[in-house]
């Protein structure tokens, strides 16, 4: 039985992650942290915490392995700056607690198009992350990079809800990696990926998302 970490667990895809998990029989115990207390359940650790001061010492961070689905907006968190921060910033620091304490294996939710040298500030963005992460040195570390999400969001992205509307109504006739992929789908992904723990750096494309 190993213990994983769901980090970003009130998200669109976190929450799906954290609910595959603590149903997963290779799951012992599940440790959310977050900023409000989460439903319990008996193999729910939830620290309540603030993300701009982790508690570097905590035991709990000693885990296996890591799934990592932490995002925002650039509309919602005001900035780039602040964008930077939660999308690259708290993915990296939650990786270096949890490899200092033994983790084995990091799973991040990324982004199609993840690029260090992209001109579009989100994908350069994605693209830094997944390079530092790499620099970490994880036994075992995967990029899922899924296309545009669909799901049913609790923060309101009307935009973002009517690409999807459309992305879903002509998706059979799109190629695969640009078709919607349902926030469930990248939740299993990226707990397969931890649980597995398969050696190296390994890349998931939003086609092959299943």
């Amino acid at each position: 039985m190993k213990t994983l970490m769901v980090a970003g667990a009130t998200g669109l895809v976190g929450s799906h992650a954290l609910r595959l998990a603590l149903t997963h029989p290779l799951v012992g115990q599940v440790v959310a942290p977050t900023r409000r207390a989460l439903p319990t359940h008996p193999k729910l650790l939830n620290p309540v915490v603030d993300f701009e001061r982790l508690p570097e010492q905590a035991d709990w961070w000693g885990v296996n392995a890591v799934v990592c689905t932490i995002g925002t907006t650039i509309k919602t968190a005001g900035t780039r700056e602040a964008f930077y921060r939660v999308d690259h910033d708290l993915p990296l620091r939650v990786a270096a607690l949890a490899l200092r304490r033994g983790a084995q294996a990091y799973a991040f939710n990324s982004a199609l198009g993840a690029d260090l040298r992209s001109r579009v500030f989100y994908s350069r963005t994605k693209g830094e992350t997944e390079r530092d992460l790499l620099a970490l040195g994880y036994p075992s570390l995967t990029f899922v990079r899924p296309g545009l999400i669909g799901g049913d969001r609790i923060e309101n992205r009307p935009r973002e809800r009517a690409l999807v509307q459309l992305l879903q109504a002509v998706g059979p006739l799109l190629p695969r990696r640009w078709r919607v992929v349902q926030a469930e789908a990248i939740a299993r992904a990226l707990i397969d990926a931890a649980l597995t723990a398969t050696p190296g750096v390994r890349v998931v494309m939003s086609e092959d998302i299943t």
